[in-house]
């Protein structure tokens, strides 16, 4: 699609947002091409480098508790790292002349979690957090660049018909792909919107070439915030990212918030350069275009939401409502990044929340609450 069909996308988002703003609680939600799943990341082949060697351990107690809770989906960030053969823990980072070579017993855990979701009936969303090429997270100790380099986007094709063949017998009900985890915003000299559309259709293409009927979704660009409109013609599902704003998500989480200068969050939140207020109606605004997405028959889910457990409790919940709700409203599920951990309902080390003892964790209980609400 031309960038002139993309500027009469954006115009036509426009014009129609009076009708997503008319959706209110008291009238039928939007019908949404994608089922509307609630739940959860589970990290467990989420950075390899950080990760002590041996083997990735996946409990089923988490599927079972996610299951308990009345939740249906898990999503599963992954890095190609685990199962490439490659002595990148010496080197650093892989070869390019690595990225192709694949341990089988590297694959084994990602077997794991599809089977076990389908035990516990949950759907499984694999997810390439770092693909060959590149990363959200330094992106520079990758061997070349997915957005320029062949040899990148070859490698990037090969690692999902890997997947695509390994699981072409699993009900697509069961399991989808989430191609890569926030791409970036599109910029001169590193990536334009057309290098993103071109590389995601031919993931696209060869997944489909074994696995027609598979869900396939693409992340919205810029981490997660900008639609794809190029990509509508595909018919395969956008994923939104819910971390704005920034100074209540991540405040004092040192990866964004790396001079830990963010205003103390409330809800609404101070801008950083307090020229004003992050209000419900900026977030009105923000998902607006994913609503209109929905409606044009396109399937739309939030790969990722939450606040950071450093962001004071009652403001995180203040916010989180109104995101879930605005979610809601659209037909839009979501995954919590995460579920154990510093984003999650368990044992997310907050030390303004009043905890309950829960299966031997301590569980959020307004958090959880809320979450089952929406």
């Amino acid at each position: 699609m031309t960038n002139e069909i993309s500027r009469r996308s954006v115009v036509k988002t426009l014009a129609l947002g009076a009708a997503a703003r008319a959706v209110t609680r008291g009238e039928p939600l939007p019908k949404n091409a994608l089922p509307r799943w609630r739940g959860f990341n589970l990290l467990y082949l989420f950075q390899a480098r950080v990760r002590k060697e041996g083997p990735v351990e996946v409990p089923e107690d988490d599927f079972q508790m996610i299951a308990d809770l009345g939740f249906d989906f898990v999503r599963i960030p992954m890095d190609y790292w685990f199962w490439v053969d490659s002595d990148w823990r010496k080197t650093g980072r892989p070869s390019a002349g690595d990225v192709l070579k694949v341990k089988e017993t590297g694959l084994g855990p990602i077997d794991r979690i599809v089977e076990l979701g389908r035990k516990h009936g949950l759907h499984v969303n694999l997810n390439f957090h770092r693909a060959p090429g590149f990363c959200v997270n330094s992106a520079e100790l990758e061997p070349f660049v997915l957005w320029r380099d062949k040899e990148a986007e070859d490698a990037f094709v090969f690692h999902w018909d890997l997947f695509a063949k390994r699981y072409k017998d699993i009900n697509p009900n069961e399991l989808s792909f989430n191609l890569l985890n926030e791409a970036p915003r599109p910029r001169p000299g590193y990536m334009t919107r057309e290098d993103y559309r071109r590389v995601m259709t031919r993931a696209i293409d060869k997944i489909r070439e074994t696995s027609p009927d598979r869900t396939i979704i693409i992340d919205g660009l810029a981490t997660g915030n900008q639609v794809v409109y190029e990509m509508m013609p595909t018919g395969v599902a956008q994923s939104v990212h819910a971390y704005t704003p920034a100074e209540v998500s991540h405040y004092h989480a040192g990866w964004v918030d790396k001079r830990l200068d963010f205003p103390h969050p409330l809800w609404p939140a101070v801008k950083r350069d307090g020229s004003g207020l992050v209000t419900r109606d900026t977030l009105d605004a923000l998902y607006e275009p994913w609503g209109w997405l929905v409606r044009q028959g396109i399937g739309v889910h939030c790969g990722e939401a939450g606040a950071f457990n450093k962001t004071p409790h009652d403001s995180f919940l203040k916010w989180m409502c109104d995101v879930l709700d605005i979610l809601k409203s659209h037909s839009i599920g979501w995954a919590l990044w995460n579920f154990r951990g510093s984003f999650g309902v368990l044992d997310s080390g907050r030390e303004d929340c009043a905890y309950e003892d829960w299966h031997g964790h301590k569980l959020d209980r307004k958090l959880l609450t809320l979450l089952q609400y929406h």
